[in-house]
């Protein structure tokens, strides 16, 4: 990281329209066991605790100033060094950590991507499309976080805000040219991507999710759009595709004339068309649009896949990139980019995947996909989140047992709820008749599936696609869907 600079704590408290304060600050940080000399704690009220009780240690650590509400004021009490008082520490600490490390997202060009599916592919396409063009880029998502080609496993979709503007600064520091974002519906409803204003911000789908988090379609839908108002992008391209993206152009239309274009795969009226084919395992890909037309290809599966090239070829162009020198960027390679978890093939007999699909919508696509592509019968291995939106569960269930030939219901991360519940839930879903097998132990039902199925049969496991811990109640334990699998189709091709 660069060498610490200060801050006056008194351009801070101007910064925030707060009485002036004495002192300056080196850095910013919202956690007390990672305080650095001379950072400004930030303390926040979080689901169970005010982390203002950790004000005190965090200053025996160096901590130069504390930032908090009122009540976090009145709860650290006297720690010796100056309490900054807003009203909303979580909102604010993004734009105070984006001031303390020189505005780093004003010197890159930015991309952010939100939808329920397609967020990771999307992003990673990008970022893929940014590399062939010779940036230097950061790429921040569920997966890894990547600055400048050194890659760290993710810890939340988006990151904290004080966490995200040292990762920008980071990024700068190394000569980072562009940044790729997933951008969360929990993380913009939380403010994490604040002060940025993206330069474009893209929009794949929306499907039923996380309504445990935003309780209707309708918040949930609220939240995603906050990215494309005017104090979070300059520019918009919308997948057209659902309801909720035709509802969302016409929105952001009405509120903002030429802020955003359309993008279809379906046929469907928009600034940009897709036409597409198949062939040999390769999907052509011709963009048409305002800005001419892209020949392209991506050797990634399903036309999902298109759907997400295509947002990323629109998005990378709409940053200024002319068609013609992204096309002739991307070249004999197209979008094809290795995405860890995201329908990622770990074996041929049977043809094996992994991929991160926990939802109906994202089920549903993965299955047809692989139902065009192989012969033979289609077995799913899935189970649902706990402590999540518990009404997809059957709805999941159903489309299984609508689109596949067999289901084996196992564990995913359940988290704090009883898994037996969790694998009711999706039990009641699936029509009377319907082949299935119930097997808790995750390891266990991709070993037994893999050993049970035949050489031409095809072998989805969704659900938790790149993730290696499941989380059981306090447990957390090692899994990796992939590593399970590449070694059972190894122990089975061996006892052939």
């Amino acid at each position: 990281m660069m060498a610490p600079s200060h801050t006056s704590l008194a351009d801070i408290a101007e910064l925030l329209y707060i009485a002036p304060v004495d002192g300056s600050i080196t850095g910013v940080c919202a956690d007390n066991r990672r305080v650095r000399p001379g950072d400004l704690f930030v303390a926040i009220h979080g689901a169970s605790v005010h982390a203002a009780r950790f004000a005190r240690s965090a200053v025996e650590a160096g901590a130069a100033a504390v930032l908090t509400d009122a009540e976090g004021a009145a709860i650290a009490g006297d720690v010796g060094v100056p309490v900054l008082v807003v009203e909303d520490p979580a909102r604010v600490a993004g734009l105070v950590a984006s001031y303390c490390y020189g505005r780093p997202d004003e010197k890159l060009t930015t991309f952010a991507v939100t939808g329920t599916n397609g967020k990771t592919s999307t992003a990673y396409m990008i970022d893929d499309a940014l590399v062939h063009l010779g940036r230097t880029t950061g790429l921040i998502g569920t997966v890894e976080v990547r600055i400048a080609g050194e890659a760290v496993p993710a810890q939340l979709t988006t990151p904290q805000p004080v966490d995200l503007q040292r990762m920008l600064a980071k990024l700068v520091e190394r000569g980072g040219t562009d940044l790729v974002m997933e951008t969360s519906s929990h993380a913009l409803a939380q403010g994490r991507t604040e002060p940025i204003r993206f330069d474009v911000a893209g929009f794949t789908n929306l499907t039923q999710d996380h309504l445990d988090y935003h309780k209707t379609l309708e918040e949930y839908f609220r939240a995603k759009a906050v990215l494309f108002d005017s104090d979070h992008c300059e520019r918009g391209v919308i997948t057209v595709d659902d309801e909720w993206g035709r509802r969302l152009y016409r929105e952001v239309s009405e509120r903002r004339p030429g802020a955003a274009v359309s993008l279809s795969v379906r046929g469907n009226d928009a600034d940009w068309r897709v036409a597409s084919t198949l062939d040999g395992g390769v999907q052509t890909i011709q963009l048409t649009g305002p800005a001419g037309t892209l020949d392209t290809f991506t050797s990634l599966p399903g036309s999902f896949n298109v759907a997400n090239a295509a947002l990323a070829a629109v998005m990378v162009m709409e940053s200024g990139v002319s068609a013609q020198a992204l096309a002739s960027a991307l070249g004999e390679d197209g979008i094809s980019p290795t995405i860890p978890g995201r329908m990622e093939v770990v074996g041929e007999h049977p043809y094996t995947v992994v991929d991160f699909a926990h939802n109906t919508d994202a089920l549903v696509k993965a299955m047809t996909s692989l139902r065009a592509a192989r012969g033979g019968r289609l077995v799913v291995i899935t189970g649902s989140a706990g402590d999540r939106d518990r009404g997809k569960r059957p709805k999941m269930a159903a489309a299984v047992a609508e689109h596949a030939d067999y289901l084996v219901i196992t564990d995913d991360d359940p988290h704090s709820e009883d898994p037996a519940q969790i694998r009711r839930d999706l039990i009641a879903g699936i029509p009377q008749g319907f082949d299935y097998v119930e097997i808790a132990d995750r390891e266990q039902a991709i070993i037994t599936t893999i050993m049970a199925c035949g050489s031409d049969d095809t072998i989805l496991i969704a659900g938790r696609g790149h993730e290696t811990i499941q989380e059981v109640a306090d447990r957390a334990i090692s899994i990796d869907d992939r590593v399970v699998a590449r070694a059972a189709l190894t122990q089975r091709m061996e006892g052939e």
